[in-house]
């Protein structure tokens, strides 16, 4: 079943382009970069979601993540 987003896939794109090159510039290693983008997932679920809406949206991301990932 396809995933309809309420954004548009352009500007979507835009701010993963942003991020990339942020991390690119730094010369992030894969790890450091998935540390940087697992600590802004975990900030943004402690300050911008109530207390007991979080365990909720961060098994859905985990999922998410899980379903997005290449296996082969």
């Amino acid at each position: 079943m396809p995933v309809t987003s309420k954004y548009q896939d352009k500007n979507v794109e835009q701010i993963l382009s942003d991020v990339v090159n942020v991390l690119e510039k730094h010369k992030a290693s894969t790890d450091l970069s998935l540390m940087v983008v697992g600590n802004i997932a975990t900030n943004l679920m402690n300050n911008n979601l109530p207390a007991a809406q979080r365990k909720v949206i961060a098994e859905k991301f985990a999922q998410a993540l899980l379903s997005s990932i290449d296996t082969e």
